[in-house]
């Protein structure tokens, strides 16, 4: 299975434009990121994809293949000056960036998964993410498109992308957790934010917050009253964050409007 290839999602205006790359998360998509192309500044030139493990993915068999995040090295070239990454695509970005399989850039991490120590998973970590791992989807569902359907409709689609991802997709997302305290973070050369929810039952707070703590540099922000996709819960305050730090990070960025939100509109 070769790597997928990205799509030009949004051209920017003027030149030098910064080329972000959006990476979606485990049974997502890239429609995902709507909320922030529509707000992020003309100076940003905005690129995503689909990845192996997007929704509606049952039957390509990813998840029984070794190194997920081989897709991610080979995305991640000299064409992108960053890339925002979210969930279980943070997860592989980072751990790549660790082990310096990919060259350093802006990076972005909304909602990742991160334990800083081998301890801090047991049998109740375990269970949790197995036997509600359709919760995350149910998430998911309550906000943006489907947010009309009734909840039961709503559980009913959650089972299913959850029967999507299967056991080997659910494996290796657990596996890249497991691994997460192993990782080497300050090998990480990346500027670093890291965005979590205040409310997100997934990847929790203390997460993001671990992590961050543990990359030279990096930059937390708790995002009061989201779960685990800010990106669409607070479109505003996300796009703010992210476009602002890569407005900030990334060498040679004009200095031009970093959204096109309004100063009356700005969270």
């Amino acid at each position: 299975m070769s790597a997928p290839t990205p799509r030009l999602r949004r051209a920017a205006e003027g030149p030098d434009p910064v080329r972000v790359l959006l990476l979606h998360g485990l049974g997502g998509k890239p429609s995902v990121w709507s909320p922030l192309v529509r707000r992020a500044g003309a100076a940003f030139e905005l690129w995503d994809v689909e990845l192996p493990w997007r929704a509606q993915s049952e039957g390509d068999g990813w998840g029984a293949r070794p190194d997920p995040g081989r897709f991610l090295v080979e995305l991640l070239d000299e064409r992108f000056d960053a890339v925002v990454a979210h969930s279980y695509a943070a997860n592989l970005v980072v751990e790549a960036a660790a082990a310096g399989r990919t060259a350093p850039r802006p990076t972005v991490l909304i909602s990742p998964f991160y334990r800083p120590s081998p301890k801090d998973f047991d049998w109740s970590v375990i269970s949790y993410y197995l036997n509600d791992f359709h919760r995350v989807f149910e998430e998911a569902l309550e906000v943006g498109e489907t947010a009309r359907f009734a909840r039961s409709h709503r559980d009913w689609m959650a089972r299913q992308l959850r029967d999507q991802v299967g056991p080997y997709g659910w494996m290796r997302f657990f596996e890249a957790y497991l691994r997460s305290p192993t990782l080497d973070l300050g090998a990480v050369g990346s500027p670093l934010l890291v965005l979590s929810g205040q409310r997100d039952t997934a990847a929790r707070p203390e997460d993001g917050r671990a992590l961050a703590a543990r990359v030279p540099g990096a930059r937390y922000e708790l995002l009061p009253g989201c779960r685990h996709f800010p990106m669409v819960e607070r479109p505003d305050l996300v796009t703010r964050l992210v476009c602002e730090f890569l407005r900030a990070a990334v060498p040679g960025a004009p200095h031009a409007d970093a959204t096109t939100l309004s100063p009356q509109e700005l969270p």
